[in-house]
């Protein structure tokens, strides 16, 4: 496992990281502990260096998950997690209101460095862009928990390029989060070149398109109710139908290749600029080292190309958000 430098940061991590919301949170029932922490240990083991979490997963309960499983490899690993939800007393106490005031973050992080149990959160993003506090005021905030010893690097997730360079002026923005992948490549367009110019490091979620280019899922798949995925309308039973002619042809690439459809989506993005690094997760040993297997598949210019042009000629189908989150992002 080779390292990436995140942007002008000098924050060094594995070329993958490791996503690990799924194991607790979104993506269906969550993964029994055990099994959840030999998950995340098998990655530190294998070189990752790089884990993602956040308090609203759960909440709580994966970043307790992740401090438990990640405390034999503390001072090796680095460790991101985010701030800006709140629960709305009005909607029952659901996790969905926005609260990025500088006292909510704060109170945040000191709760987070408890959870994780470390004495400095790596990366702290901001989990999405709260319009009733004005990024400047985030980012001071922040500044103030870096100067205090508390969070070592300051990150913005789903944010727009505009409030990326606001940020930046008062805090230098380290990464960003943000949803790309062969599935979604819209952030070529809007934030990468501004990503690029500021020196600010690129950190993909969803690298695998929520799991549908691995293969793995076709028209016929059922979602459980507590999977995310289920009310996305880019994989209604339709749009997946549809949107099955993508896959089709990362397949055949994966197959040239003599590799897995998972292993070209990641190698892609690998490809695509040094200062990259996808964050894949899932809840399965044998989805880890597959996933893993990735870094050693070499994609040239000609090969990322041709991958590109094919890919670009299928239109794909349905939003990635319902509307309710989709307002939430590109800020």
């Amino acid at each position: 496992m080779q390292k990436r430098t995140l942007g002008n940061s000098r924050l060094e991590v594995s070329e993958l990281g490791f996503g690990c919301m799924g194991l607790s949170f979104g993506l269906g029932p969550a993964t029994e502990k055990q099994e959840a922490i030999r998950v995340i240990r098998a990655a530190a083991e294998s070189g990752v260096t790089f884990f993602d979490t956040a308090e609203v997963y759960g909440p709580f309960v994966n970043e307790e998950l992740v401090g438990e499983a990640l405390a034999p490899f503390r001072g090796k690993v680095v460790i991101a997690t985010k701030f800006g939800w709140t629960a709305n007393p009005a909607d029952g106490g659901k996790w969905n209101a926005l609260d990025s005031r500088p006292s909510h973050i704060r109170e945040v992080a000191e709760a987070s460095l408890k959870r994780l149990k470390v004495d400095a959160i790596d990366l702290f993003y901001q989990h999405r862009v709260d319009l009733n506090v004005p990024i400047e005021e985030v980012a001071g905030a922040v500044k103030g928990l870096i100067e205090q010893g508390k969070v070592k690097h300051f990150g913005l997730s789903e944010a727009g390029a505009q409030t990326i360079r606001r940020a930046h002026a008062v805090q230098p923005v380290t990464a960003l989060q943000s949803e790309y992948s062969l599935f979604f490549r819209e952030p070529e367009q809007t934030v990468i070149p501004t990503l690029e110019e500021l020196g600010i490091g690129f950190v993909p979620f969803s690298p695998l398109g929520k799991g549908f280019l691995t293969g793995k899922i076709n028209a016929g798949t059922r979602f459980d109710a507590t999977d995310f995925r289920s009310i996305v309308p880019r994989f209604t039973s339709e749009n997946r139908e549809a949107n099955q002619a993508l896959v089709d042809v990362i397949t055949a690439f994966a197959q040239q290749k003599k590799v897995t459809p998972a292993q070209i989506a990641l190698a892609w993005l690998l490809a695509k600029k040094p200062w990259i690094v996808p964050i894949p997760g899932t809840t399965r040993l044998s989805r880890l080292e597959e996933n893993l297997g990735a870094v050693k598949v070499e994609l040239t210019p000609e090969e990322v190309k041709s991958l590109e042009d094919a890919t670009s000629r299928i239109k794909v189908e349905g939003e990635r958000y319902p509307a309710s989150h989709a307002q939430l992002v590109g800020r």
